[in-house]
């Protein structure tokens, strides 16, 4: 459906207005737009979706965003071909999202209840946002959600390490200090530029982790459930390096889109656009990769030295103190990588496919979660055990 649209945008003829409407009434007619995995969260716990209590997840957002911007962006074409899309899909959007949202309970993943949140907030967040400003059509309710999210939002930031380092890893940088600046940039293009949160330190140091964690090529810094190997929107980290004035993550996303060839790599509407408007920017700019010599995150306890600054030449090693009660958490206080020449030695296994048991009571059963197969000792037998109180201590870290 996503592709379909921006074919229709690009070309403009109707080719693909009959596809679009067959996705968009198909998504309409599901009870529900998340995915098995998230549907216990409601009160009648796992199994069926309650069609009484629409669940707010990752997918259902996703979900509403992409129908949001399929409305902000065929709407006229919508119409001709049924007045009764449009509004179809404002009755889902409502109530699946935008009434939910605004009058049930408030979830785990907001953080309103001074608990812990970790990615699922700005994602959820900055899908959230983008189905109020397009389809909330009461200027008081949009006021208060827009207010909601940005409470919401605040809970994730607050809870930031102040080195900006992403406990989750760099492969879930992505939907975390990534669709926090989503949220900031939509808000951003709402007030034409009156909401502008840029100069912040902390959003700066956000969006640098993502460079600091890169090796070379398509290896970077993997611990917690995070691969050793993957991409990035280009286009993001290059909007993102923009606003923050940093060169350095400018070139990134350059050198990021360069290696894609102008392929999309990103997963969603917003991205997407911004990615087929400046694609020509991004392309003016000689992209490098960014080989920092060394990188301290004391928040995190991750370091990175490596041998030769500017280049994948030579050793470069990293390691982590932290405690095992982090996001996405793997039993690894002490872990570290070794690489040479840009290809690795010793490793960190990473995370196996996502099952019912990744995130259940019986997660550290699983063998790439234990410190055995973390480059770590197993004493008397005993391996590290997971929770907060199983942390680094005495962590010291010295530049030469």
């Amino acid at each position: 459906l996503r592709d379909w649209v921006l074919a229709e945008c690009v070309e403009g003829e109707g080719r693909f207005l009959d596809q679009i409407v067959n996705g968009v009434w198909a998504t309409c007619e599901e009870t529900w737009w998340g995915v098995p995995a998230h549907v216990g969260r409601q009160k009648a716990g796992k199994g069926l979706p309650d069609v009484e209590e629409p669940v707010v997840a990752l997918f259902s957002a996703e979900t509403s965003a992409q129908l949001a911007w399929t409305v902000y962006l065929l709407e006229p074409q919508l119409n001709v071909v049924s007045p009764l899309i449009v509004p179809r899909i404002q009755r889902e959007i409502d109530r699946q999202i935008l009434t939910p949202m605004l009058t049930q309970r408030d979830y785990g993943w907001m953080g309103m209840r001074g608990n812990r949140v970790n990615n699922w907030n700005p994602w959820i967040c900055s899908n959230w946002l983008t189905s109020v400003l397009i389809m909330e059509k009461d200027a008081e309710r949009r006021a208060q959600s827009v207010a909601k999210i940005l409470r919401v939002a605040d809970n994730f930031l607050n809870q930031y390490p102040k080195d900006g380092g992403c406990d989750e890893g760099p492969g879930y940088w992505g939907r975390a200090g990534a669709s926090l600046f989503d949220c900031l940039e939509l808000m951003h293009s709402a007030t034409n530029g009156q909401f502008d949160v840029y100069d912040n330190t902390l959003i700066q140091e956000m969006g640098r982790f993502i460079y600091r964690a890169h090796i070379d090529g398509s290896y970077r810094l993997n611990f917690a459930d995070a691969s050793a190997r993957g991409g990035i929107s280009a286009s993001l980290v290059y909007n993102y390096g923009k606003r923050i004035g940093d060169d350095t993550m400018m070139k990134f996303g350059a050198w990021s889109a360069e290696q894609r060839k102008g392929h999309r790599g990103n997963v969603d509407e917003y991205r997407d656009l911004y990615s087929l408007f400046h694609y020509g920017e991004i392309q003016s700019v000689k992209g490098t990769q960014p080989y920092l010599r060394d990188v301290w995150l004391p928040d995190l306890q991750v370091f990175v030295a490596r041998e030769e600054e500017g280049a994948a030449k030579g050793f470069y090693v990293a390691g982590k103190g932290g405690h095992n009660a982090e996001s996405h958490n793997h039993n690894d206080v002490g872990s570290f990588v070794v690489y040479r020449d840009g290809l690795p030695i010793l490793i960190d296994a990473g995370v196996g496919t996502y099952s019912a048991k990744t995130f259940s009571r019986n997660r550290y059963d699983i063998w790439t979660m234990q410190s055995a197969y973390h480059n770590l000792p197993t004493i008397n037998g005993v391996m590290q055990q997971n929770g907060r109180k199983f942390a680094a201590k005495d962590v010291a870290y010295k530049k030469t």
